[in-house]
């Protein structure tokens, strides 16, 4: 094909990290461990809430959701990016690429939404705890989270619509290892502007809206803390807040830092080193935030592992007798 514009580009060229060979064996072996241990940490974190009945409360039900949203998040990237390394290669289908963007921007946007809603239950935990299980029922909780999903679905939707219309030279070439939107959107060769208008707009909705929710669910919840006369008392209801603070910070503070790194240093492999930070590193960290934080999910962590020993014994106590 030629090289001018082709509205029908068959694929793209995922860069990577790194064009060095020699690092080729060493990033499959340390995104691998990343993602098995992310998968697990989050399906110990959903398990434990599924099978332990105190922990069936709202805090945890988004919790288990927020889990569930990191797992698929991750296993939209990485699974690639190790075929890629493993086979050598840098294709990705034009397909394959837009299906990549949609899913990401499903599954980013369901991480902000949740952190705001998890937000606003301990705002209302602490700061309306009378009023907590009338706002914050079941049926609300139910509503709220697929309310989520069906933003998320069709704002991700609009994108890649806008995507489609686009045209692309042949042996498009993304300085990442994902198909990130904003690096397709600065290789294409046709005019951006709406794509971008819609990118900023739908960034600062989807993104500063909850930010700005988050911050003022914490900042009545310091003021309610501080009309409590009692230390223990202001421990014990700040402490139930500490786990998701933290991510949240993760979240958001990872997500500032890739900005300003992107708009400083102009330099794609930068950027694509600093992504790394909320596409597996925060999901992988958050469930030993909530596990080493949170006295109720480690105490339910520490069941289902000791429910488990026994079958773990048995098997293989059955497995030595027919070796045997």
């Amino acid at each position: 094909m030629g090289a001018g514009n082709h509205t029908g580009v068959s694929q793209f060229l995922l860069l990577g990290l790194s064009d060095n060979p020699e690092l080729q064996p060493l990033l499959f072996g340390l995104f691998l461990s990343m993602y098995l241990v992310t998968v697990l940490g989050n399906l110990l974190i959903i398990l434990a809430v599924s099978s332990d009945s105190h922990l069936h409360t709202p805090m945890y039900f988004f919790l288990a959701n927020l889990s569930f949203v990191d797992i698929c998040f991750v296993s939209t990237t990485i699974p690639r990016m190790l075929v890629n390394i493993q086979t050598q290669s840098k294709g990705i289908s034009y397909i394959g690429c837009l299906t990549q963007v949609y899913f990401l921007m499903i599954f980013a946007v369901m991480d902000s939404f949740l952190l705001t809603v998890m937000a606003y239950d301990r705002f209302v935990a602490i700061c309306l705890p009378l009023h907590y299980t009338v706002i914050i029922n079941p049926r609300f909780c139910g509503l709220l989270v697929l309310m989520c999903w069906f933003i998320t679905f069709w704002v991700a939707l609009l994108h890649i619509l806008l995507l489609r219309q686009l045209t692309f030279c042949t042996g498009t070439e993304i300085p990442h290892f994902f198909c990130e939107l904003a690096q397709i959107l600065k290789v294409a060769c046709s005019d951006t502007l709406i794509n971008n208008i819609f990118l900023f707009v739908a960034t600062g909705l989807l993104g500063v809206f909850p930010l700005t929710g988050i911050l003022f669910s914490y900042s009545r919840i310091v003021s309610s803390l501080m009309r409590i006369s009692s230390a223990a008392g202001k421990y014990k209801a700040f402490s139930t807040c500490g786990s998701h603070l933290s991510v949240v910070s993760l979240f958001y503070g990872t997500g500032v830092w890739i900005y300003l790194t992107s708009a400083v240093t102009h330099s794609p492999q930068r950027s694509s080193i600093a992504s790394v930070m909320y596409t597996v590193l925060t999901p992988m960290l958050n469930p030993f935030i909530y596990s080493l934080r949170n006295k109720d999910v480690k105490g339910a962590l520490g069941r289902l592992l000791s429910r488990g020993a026994p079958c773990l014994r048995w098997a293989t106590d059955l497995r030595t007798k027919w070796t045997l």
